[in-house]
């Protein structure tokens, strides 16, 4: 007599997915320079907060300039390398990196093209969620710009807009447009209060 034995279905979790430029980082206009790197004040503390409580951080970024020709995708990649060191030195990590070097209107094939990984576009969320076995509608998109917010829409995410980078701006199109964040905070430590919290209640 024999009898099929499966491995038990790992639960999926919520995660926290982070723009890089302007929430993570100071925003620079297409950076091109390593020594440019410079964490955002108590973006390291914040992200070790939720270190400490297992939940997966996981920076999703468009990075036009690589079509644009400014830097090259290896240079994106080393930028990632320097963060995490950054963020190491404090006691903080990313659980991974993801990002998108395309454009529909500039430069040449490969990187010339309509995609499914430019944000708004959900293509790296679900390429992180597939990775790390995440559970998209219980997770949360940080970010500076409504674009962040119009992604976590797209997989029914919590959406949170940042007043740091573009964040002020962006702040002021609210007025004119559908895309309505479920928070707007000055910076990455209050929407990671936040996001502490909201998990907190769902386990009780």
């Amino acid at each position: 007599m024999t009898r099929d034995l499966q491995a038990p279905v790992r639960k999926r979790q919520a995660a926290v997915f982070l723009d890089r430029d302007g929430t993570i980082i100071r925003e620079v206009n297409y950076l091109d320079r390593l020594e440019d790197v410079e964490l955002l004040p108590e973006t390291a503390a914040a992200i070790a907060r939720l270190n400490r409580h297992r939940i997966p951080v996981i920076l999703v970024s468009n990075q036009s300039g690589v079509a644009r020709s400014k830097f090259s995708e290896s240079f994106v990649l080393a930028c990632h390398v320097r963060i995490q060191k950054m963020l190491e030195s404090y006691g903080a990590h990313l659980d991974n990196f993801f990002f998108c070097p395309h454009h529909p209107e500039h430069g040449r094939p490969p990187y010339k093209k309509d995609c499914t990984c430019r944000k708004p576009e959900p293509g790296l969320l679900r390429q992180a969620a597939g990775r790390h076995q995440l559970d998209l509608a219980a997770s949360f998109v940080v970010g500076d710009k409504l674009s962040d917010v119009e992604l976590a829409r797209r997989v029914n995410a919590a959406g949170i807009l940042v007043k740091t980078g573009h964040g002020v701006k962006e702040a002021e199109k609210i007025r004119t447009t559908a895309i309505i964040p479920d928070l707007i905070c000055s910076d990455l430590a209050e929407a990671v209060n936040w996001i502490i919290h909201q998990l907190s209640t769902r386990t009780r």
